[in-house]
């Protein structure tokens, strides 16, 4: 069975939608885009456009890509401080110059609606989550599709980003699984997918994980999407072969990336609601 991002995607937008047309006024995201990154542009395009099918207020905000650390801090505090905006993001990855953490740290809490903010992944790693990083809420979104009690069951992650991998276990830990966190040098990988019940890839190598690594009837969520020689696009997952292995597998295109999206307007919707009821 395919994990249809895509669709499940819609339909928490739709709910979203649906929500905000009930408000007496339209939460509001910020996304920063520093320098002009073709592939950053086009994520930041469609975040922008999400937000208007669901009814957000959006402020797009193109940042040059010689602007200084402290030139971007005092965007950022701008933002902290305007009551029309309810969630702050920083496109990422920054220019080389640029210290990404610090940025991300200061950013008010309450509107990181990446989730990346230590304070907010602290509350993650205590199963106190309230914006949780958007990838691995996603996942356990799209995961909860399936019907397949997590509980008890053996889970190998695949990458330990800060992004998806660290909290992406959090997320399983936290639902009660057991968790086995692994990266691309993992010695005897292959046995250790093998055991999982849930397989979640996150490296950025195509096709890294192969079909006969994957067990009979086991979850595979592939977060990985790499553009290869040709032009196409493919995930960490050898597709092609895994899906006769698994019970259930997430595409790419049209898996989890729809989903981050789509999470990312569900946390904006959270962090408005916060504000709100203060």
């Amino acid at each position: 069975m395919i994990i249809d991002g895509k669709k499940i995607a819609k339909k928490l937008r739709i709910s979203i939608a649906e929500q905000v047309i009930k408000l007496d006024r339209k939460p509001g995201l910020a996304v920063i885009l520093v320098g002009d990154d073709p592939a950053s542009e086009v994520y930041v395009r469609n975040k922008d456009n999400a937000c208007k099918e669901v009814g957000f207020y959006s402020e797009k905000i193109n940042k040059p890509v010689d602007i200084t650390q402290t030139e971007l801090l005092s965007e950022v505090e701008r933002l902290n401080k305007d009551d029309k905006i309810d969630g702050i993001l920083v496109q990422l990855p920054l220019p080389s110059h640029l210290d990404a953490n610090q940025v991300i740290e200061a950013i008010n809490p309450n509107k990181d609606v990446d989730g990346f903010h230590s304070e907010n992944v602290g509350k993650l790693m205590q199963n106190k989550a309230y914006l949780r990083p958007c990838t691995p809420k996603g996942v356990m979104t799209m995961l909860a599709t399936t019907g397949i009690d997590l509980v008890g069951k053996n889970c190998v992650v695949v990458g330990a980003s800060n992004i998806v991998g660290r909290p992406m276990a959090m997320e399983l830990l936290n639902a009660q699984a057991t968790v086995t966190i692994c990266n691309s040098k993992t010695q005897d990988l292959s046995s250790k997918i093998k055991q999982a019940d849930v397989v979640v890839v996150a490296v950025g190598k195509p096709k890294m994980i192969k079909g006969d690594w994957i067990k009979d009837g086991a979850i595979v969520i592939d977060v990985g999407i790499n553009r290869l020689e040709d032009g196409s696009l493919s995930g960490d997952v050898d597709f092609d072969s895994a899906q006769e292995k698994a019970a259930w597998i997430t595409p790419v295109p049209d898996g989890v990336g729809p989903m981050t999206i789509a999470t990312l307007l569900e946390n904006t919707l959270t962090a408005y609601t916060a504000r709100e009821e203060k």
